[in-house]
């Protein structure tokens, strides 16, 4: 189980898909990455059978990270000045993770890489609206430009992630669809 962060960041014109090259650009991405690689190697020296899933975010019982926080924040009432952004980021529930990883499983699939997701992105915005409406509470968005939120983090040193909440992350996950 790897992550989504070794393909990168954030995607501008299309989805990231397993034929992109990888480009981690922090220590845990490239450490998802530095693992594959040497999977990678164990298995050509012994013929385990190796297969790779990229999850994005994932969400559902038990959620941690940048999700937890925004439901804290949620769940207090406070507003968010987010009703600006225009993004797309891919998702994915637990329980979907988990039936793909049961599918390669079942269904081997040795040497294969995949990128996982729910298949229905969200704008940030999207997001704190289905959120709210899980903790029973009213979405409070501010309508706050994204080149002030940036220039706020960078301020703050929080731009990596003022980025996330911005930024777009999309994930093709065609493949194991149909495979």
């Amino acid at each position: 189980l790897s992550s989504i962060k070794v393909n990168g960041e954030a995607t501008f014109n299309a989805p990231f898909r397993e034929s992109d090259a990888p480009a981690p650009l922090d220590a845990y991405g490239r450490s998802k990455w530095e693992a594959e690689q040497a999977l990678s190697r164990i298995a050509a020296e012994t013929g385990l059978g190796v297969t790779v899933l990229r999850p994005p975010l994932i969400y559902g019982p038990g959620v941690k990270g940048n999700i937890a926080r925004l439901l804290v924040w949620i769940d207090r009432g406070l507003p968010l000045p987010f009703a600006s952004v225009v993004n797309r980021r891919s998702l994915i529930y637990l329980e979907n993770l988990i039936d793909a990883i049961l599918a390669v499983m079942l269904h081997p699939a040795p040497g294969k890489t995949y990128l996982l997701s729910d298949a229905y992105d969200l704008s940030t915005p999207q997001l704190i609206r289905a959120l709210a409406r899980g903790l029973d509470q009213p979405p409070r968005l501010l309508a706050v430009p994204p080149s002030l939120l940036r220039l706020a983090g960078a301020c703050t040193g929080q731009s990596d992630a003022v980025g996330r909440l911005l930024g777009s992350l999309r994930i093709d996950a065609n493949r194991i669809e149909t495979e």
